[in-house]
């Protein structure tokens, strides 16, 4: 599986601003990571997708309750070594269990117990780590399972909404997030056919007052599970390859998706 439409459609977007991009996402705003988008979940225990979806899971595998929710997301979510060679885990290097990451009122991420509706959240931050006049590059990859569909499409709607809300967001003290844009693509749109629904996003980060780099988040929703990727740029590394690595992360996610799903 590629993701062509999404690196182009996330080029475009970063043109013309750049979007959000947490590094609070998905994990631990301590980390330095992406966090996982919040959402007001919708409640419920049906699987049913709210629109027409590009993939159709075995209705027997889709996790109803938390502890199924746990394996799947623990399943899916890449490990740092499974981005590419050279990759090593951060510090800490996984998100606290039973929690995902909420931007509150002032624009800042935090990690709170997971809310009814959402079964399980996991997500794991890794580093390529300096060398070769070269900067360190963050990245992160989480992995959400609702308990319906409904729920985890209010997800990526929630997203959307957050970087209207919060342009300028703080994943933590010393690292801020500006100049954030967003760009959603459902299925069929765009020539969208990877996901039941997207969010790219783009925007510029900075720790402890240092030059700005690109942030990448990506964010795709197949049924219930929602999985998301996050790419700190830095030095000698240009914005094209950063997003190319995210579109690649993403990508073996959805493909864990539909392996673990699938009817067999």
């Amino acid at each position: 599986m590629t993701l062509l439409v999404a690196v182009s459609l996330l080029a475009g977007c970063s043109s013309t601003g750049a979007d959000e991009g947490s590094p609070g996402k998905g994990g631990s705003p301590s980390a330095g990571a992406s966090a996982d988008a919040t959402a007001t979940p919708s409640g419920g225990s049906s699987p049913a997708s709210p629109a027409s979806s590009v993939f159709t899971p075995d209705a027997s595998l889709v996790p109803r309750a938390a502890k199924d929710g746990r394996v799947l997301a623990d399943a899916v979510v890449l490990a740092p070594g499974d981005w590419g060679r050279g990759f090593t885990a951060q510090d800490p290097a996984a998100s606290t269990l039973g929690t995902w990451a909420v931007l509150n009122d002032s624009c800042r991420w935090q990690r709170e117990k997971l809310p009814q509706g959402v079964l399980a959240s996991s997500s794991r931050y890794g580093l390529l780590p300096a060398g070769g006049g070269k900067g360190t590059v963050k990245v992160t990859a989480a992995a959400t399972v609702h308990a319906s569909a409904l729920g985890a499409d209010d997800q990526l709607s929630t997203t959307l909404e957050e970087v209207l809300r919060c342009p300028d967001q703080q994943p933590r003290t010393d690292e801020r997030i500006t100049g954030l844009n967003s760009l959603g693509t459902p299925f069929g749109a765009r020539e969208q056919e990877y996901a039941d629904d997207s969010v790219l996003e783009a925007g510029q980060f900075t720790e402890n007052g240092g030059a700005a780099q690109p942030y990448r988040w990506m964010v795709a929703r197949l049924g219930t599970v929602v999985v998301a990727v996050s790419v700190t740029g830095a030095k000698g590394h240009t914005e094209q390859e950063l997003t190319q690595l995210g579109a690649d992360a993403l990508a073996k996610m959805l493909e864990r998706i539909q392996q673990r799903l699938k009817e067999k």
